[in-house]
């Protein structure tokens, strides 16, 4: 029937394919749970930024009238976290900061940020850029760092011709 060296082969050469079709299922896998994760954190996200908090405190952010960042402080005072415009401030900024460095650490996507929430990004930064200049010069020259470079990003997409969502 079979001799000894052919039994072997075979048995080798199925216990070779076994192993690659394990490896194969793996990184199969690995990649689904990748792409779930992602999808997760995602309308987590979403799930934040429409929440009933977040759309009180964009449109507070919203209506802010101001020049620049001296009169933004003579009109609406210095921060205090008993302030709505402040807690408002905070929470969008926040946002988008964290936003940011996950777009900058290939957490997640822009094609995720730009269909979700892209149309918000150049509003809100453009609305408190005179406010973050101002406490990058007063407090911390790190201040909405990653919120900056999220609305660089997604004005470097707009430019290439890609639409957002």
């Amino acid at each position: 029937m079979f001799d000894v060296p052919t039994l072997q082969t075979v048995s080798i050469v199925i216990a070779s394919g076994s192993v690659v079709l394990a490896a194969i299922y793996y990184v199969l896998q690995i990649r689904h749970q990748t792409k779930l994760r992602q999808t997760d954190l995602v309308m987590r996200l979403y799930s934040a930024f429409t929440s009933e908090e977040f759309v009180k405190a964009g449109m507070i952010v919203g209506y802010l009238e101001y020049k620049d960042y001296n009169n933004f402080l003579e009109k609406y005072g210095s921060p205090s976290a008993d302030k709505p415009v402040w807690v408002a401030i905070n929470m969008i900024g926040n946002f988008f900061n964290e936003v940011g460095i996950l777009l900058h650490r290939k957490v997640i996507h822009i094609e995720f940020v730009d269909e979700l929430i892209g149309y918000r990004v150049a509003f809100f930064w453009e609305k408190l850029k005179p406010l973050m200049e101002g406490w990058r010069k007063q407090l911390n020259p790190q201040v909405a760092r990653w919120f900056e470079y999220l609305y660089k990003e997604m004005k470097k997409r707009e430019q290439k011709g890609v639409k957002n969502g």
